[in-house]
């Protein structure tokens, strides 16, 4: 029989064989990206692979995760929602606002949410805000993870339309897609000032680290609004 070992708020470690990271399943039976279901006394758990899954390598890199079952979560980049199905399992009572731009990562999100009624897709920019105000609530934590040069820049907007005081920010930085040619760790360094003094809001970094060995040229941020 596996064992299971809670992590944080709905975050388990699964050891069979090896230890891997899991959410419980809100759509017991169904796998969203040809993930592991791995049932234990009567609770199913789906396999969360971190190579694949910005949140997931934050979890092994021992980043607080601020998510509670009714959390509301803004989710920026959605991508196809491979990440986006995890923090659906975790927040079960709460919501997902899952912005994506690409119209083929689009239609897989919607498939998803077919499944997942906690799952709200929205095609849309990122760094447009306003043009999805309309359809998001006030937030408990934004987690970003988009390929634009003015990462930084995209989080402080959506903080400041969407986020709850007292609310938290999860950013994976992407080095290449700021500038292909310099020191990653030099534009780390930036960004992190930026979010610290550039825009309104402004934020207090409570933690940052690189994502690797699973994620190249990545920086992970967890910050709070000042």
């Amino acid at each position: 029989m596996p064992e299971v070992k809670k992590v944080s708020e709905g975050i388990f470690e699964v050891v069979k064989d090896k230890k891997q990271l899991a959410t419980k399943n809100l759509d017991p039976g169904k796998a969203v990206y040809g993930e592991k279901l791995i049932p234990v006394e009567g609770i199913e758990y789906r396999i969360w692979d971190p190579r694949r899954s910005k949140l997931g390598a934050m979890v092994l890199k021992k980043f607080e995760i601020p998510f509670k079952e009714d959390s509301k979560v803004l989710y920026l980049g959605a991508a196809s929602g491979t990440t986006v199905s995890h923090v659906s399992d975790i927040v079960s009572e709460g919501a997902v606002y899952a912005v994506e731009f690409a119209p083929r990562s689009m239609r897989d999100l919607i498939g998803l949410a077919s499944r997942r009624k906690n799952v709200h897709p929205i095609l849309a920019d990122a760094g447009r805000p306003d043009s999805y105000s309309h359809l998001v609530e006030p937030v408990d934590l934004i987690f970003q993870d988009v390929a634009q040069p003015n990462q930084a820049e995209i989080a402080a907007r959506n903080a400041s339309r969407f986020l709850k005081k007292n609310g938290y920010l999860l950013l994976s930085i992407k080095s290449r897609s700021i500038d292909t040619a310099a020191n990653p760790k030099e534009i780390f360094k930036e960004e992190i000032g930026k979010l610290e003094q550039a825009f309104e809001p402004k934020f207090e970094i409570l933690n940052a680290k690189d994502l690797m060995p699973y994620h190249e040229d990545h920086l992970a941020v967890l910050a709070k609004l000042k």
